[in-house]
């Protein structure tokens, strides 16, 4: 079998791949460019006729699965295949296989830093001394006072792979973690389960880790942001459709909660209406980076290695193929 490799791949895991394939074609989009469209995807696969597509950032529809059909399986480098039609590939029969948790931990360390660059005043601070403010008579010890992340109740929609690297980096500054997430039936050793609605009331941060459904859409209301307490920091280093952005705008030109952290946006490259929030009241806005380390290409050619070998060996499917219905 060939397989046809469009993800950036360390060159372990690529003779990892050599050992279990017979040809191994290797043009990740890092050297070809930044991705395929479905013209080039097609024109690229019927030029190189694989069996196996690994791919991370290329759109594959169903104009590629119809006119390309000699595909077997799917590998795609994303926690969820956004970039591909999964209906299309389901009713061609081919599995699509993920890597969940390739950039848990990513995530997590950013959001940490960002909550102490925040509490701690460090970006205001710093453009206060580039502008020539720091001169005799000022007291930057008095005028960048911040807050110590040690201690502070922290709470998370969504309790997940990133949630929990988070809450166990979280552990070391000795906070007290709560979280809610209808899919968890408990609590989870000293990480407490509670509603939805304590999460905003009651904690300093509130973080947010969780998919965009039909169930999420919207899901964080003016109503729930408005619960808040005035020194609170809000999270969002999951997905803009999850909340009410428009409310969040207005709460933060209000300064009714103490700011932001906001790595995701409702469009990416953003309009000119979306880059609003990036001008409110203590908001750090990150260009949708949670996940941008050079170690997640090593995290996901390992979880997706591991997984093909399962596949080719027929061990854990349902576990590991994303559109599972493909196995009736």
């Amino acid at each position: 079998m060939r397989v046809y490799v469009r993800a950036p791949y360390p060159q372990k895991n690529l003779d990892e791949l050599k050992e279990i394939f017979d040809e191994v074609v290797y043009e990740p989009w890092t050297e070809t460019g930044e991705r395929f469209y479905e013209d080039e995807m097609l024109s690229n696969l019927l030029r190189v006729q694989p069996d196996v597509l690994i791919t991370e950032l290329d759109r594959v529809t169903a104009k590629v699965m119809k006119g390309y059909d000699k595909l077997k399986l799917i590998g795609d480098c994303r926690a969820n295949p956004a970039n591909i039609e999964v209906d299309a590939c389901t009713a061609n029969k081919v599995p699509i296989i993920c890597t969940p948790g390739r950039n848990n931990q990513a995530v997590a360390e950013l959001v940490v830093a960002l909550i102490i660059v925040s509490l701690r005043k460090v970006l205001p601070a710093i453009q206060w001394a580039k502008d020539g403010k720091w001169v005799e008579g000022t007291t930057p010890y008095f005028t960048w006072m911040g807050h110590e992340l040690a201690g502070k109740k922290v709470g998370f929609v969504g309790f997940g792979a990133v949630s929990r690297a988070l809450a166990k980096i979280l552990d070391g500054f000795e906070c007290d973690i709560s979280f809610y997430d209808p899919f968890i039936p408990e609590s989870q050793g000293h990480y407490r389960k509670t509603e939805l609605r304590n999460i905003f009331a009651e904690n300093d941060i509130v973080s947010l880790h969780l998919p965009v459904t039909d169930e999420t859409k919207g899901m964080i209301t003016e109503e729930l942001m408005r619960l808040m307490q005035p020194h609170a920091l809000f999270v969002n280093t999951a997905r803009s459709a999850v909340v009410d952005t428009k409310a969040l705008i207005k709460i933060l030109n209000e300064k009714a909660i103490a700011g932001a952290i906001i790595d995701v946006l409702d469009t990416e490259p953003p309009t000119k209406e979306d880059l609003e929030i990036a001008y409110c009241p203590n908001t750090i806005l990150t260009p949708h980076i949670g996940g941008s380390t050079f170690e997640v290409t090593n995290h996901q050619a390992d979880i997706l290695n591991t997984r093909i070998q399962q596949w080719l060996k027929g061990e854990n499917l349902e576990r590991i193929i994303f559109n599972r219905s493909v196995l009736d």
